[in-house]
Order: structure tokens, then C-alpha cells, then sequence
């Protein structure tokens, strides 16, 4: 008997000894499982950063040639040699910006869309009245004073959402006026 519980001890220690060897790797392979992970989640984190920053830039700057466009037709009004081609940069600028918005309406976080959605809104409202203004088909309230302040209430408003855009991306610590 003294054999046979020396062998069971030597049988135990070896088990001991192999399944502390197979934990130590299982633990080992779930911590660097876990490792993996949070390296992926890292990068996948900041590729959504990089795409955020990039629709922040490009609605930014369509909303800027937009708006710088839109004044330069207003300037245009009174010289004919110049509209056709503010015009056609116009209706450039405005196809533009409507693709960015459409990309930014299924990336950019609420806070943003929201001003951006005001403002897409108030801009085709100022292009229609500067078009009205062109054609010489007029609705009441139309005239070039009248797009001038609310071209700058515009600025204003672009100004407003570059702010917010800054803080979601935690570039500012403003509130962005909130």
C-alpha cells in the first residue's frame, strides 16, 4: 500500500503539475485575447474619430463655399457680365454641400445635426430668395437687403455649429453655447 499511495501521490503531482501548466497558458492566451481586443477596439475607436473629423471638415468647408458663393451672387446682381458664372459656381456649391450633409446626416452626432439641419434649411431658404432676386420673379419679403442679414445670420449660425463640431471632436471646452 505504501507503493501504491507513493504512486498516487506521484500520479497527482504530475497532473498537478500538467493542469497548472495548461491554466497558466489558458490564462495567459485569454489575457492576450483581451489584449487583442482592446487594441482593436482601440484603432476601430479612433478610425471613427478620423471619419468624424473628415465629415466635420467636409461639411464645414461646403458650408464656407456655400455661403461664400451665395454672397457672390448677391454681389453679382447688378452686373450681368458676371452671373453666368456665379451662377453655375452656385449651383455647384449647393449640389456639393447637399452631398456632404446627406453623408453627415448618418455620421455626425445629434447636436451637430441638428444645427446642421437648421442651417441646411435656412440656406435653401436665402438660395431661393437670391435666385427670386436673379430671375426678377419676386415674393414678399425678397430683396437684396434682406439676404444680406440673413447671409450673415448665416456666418453666424456656421460659426455655432464649427463650435459644436470642435467640442464633439474635444478640441474646445466650450459648451458650444449649449
Amino acid at each position: 500500500m505504501g507503493d501504491t499511495g507513493t504512486l498516487g501521490v506521484a500520479i497527482v503531482g504530475v497532473v498537478g503539475t500538467l493542469l497548472s501548466a495548461l491554466l497558466t497558458r489558458r490564462a495567459a492566451d485569454r489575457s492576450r485575447q483581451r489584449e487583442r481586443e482592446r487594441a482593436q477596439e482601440a484603432a476601430d475607436r479612433r478610425q471613427r474619430e478620423r471619419q468624424l473629423r473628415a465629415s466635420f471638415v467636409a461639411l464645414n468647408a461646403a458650408a464656407r463655399q456655400y455661403l461664400a458663393v451665395l454672397t457672390d451672387q448677391l454681389h453679382a446682381l447688378g452686373n450681368e457680365s458676371e452671373l453666368p458664372d456665379t451662377r453655375q459656381r452656385l449651383a455647384e456649391a449647393r449640389d456639393h454641400f447637399r452631398e456632404v450633409y446627406a453623408e453627415a446626416q448618418v455620421r455626425v452626432p445629434e447636436p451637430v445635426l441638428g444645427l446642421t439641419g437648421r442651417f441646411s434649411r435656412e440656406l435653401g431658404e436665402v438660395y431661393g430668395m437670391v435666385r427670386r432676386l436673379d430671375g426678377g420673379v419676386l415674393r414678399p419679403g425678397d430683396a437684396p437687403e434682406a439676404a444680406r442679414e440673413r447671409i450673415a445670420a448665416l456666418w453666424t449660425a456656421r460659426r455655432r455649429i464649427q463650435a459644436e463640431m470642435r467640442f464633439q471632436l474635444g478640441v474646445s471646452r466650450s459648451d458650444a453655447g449649449r
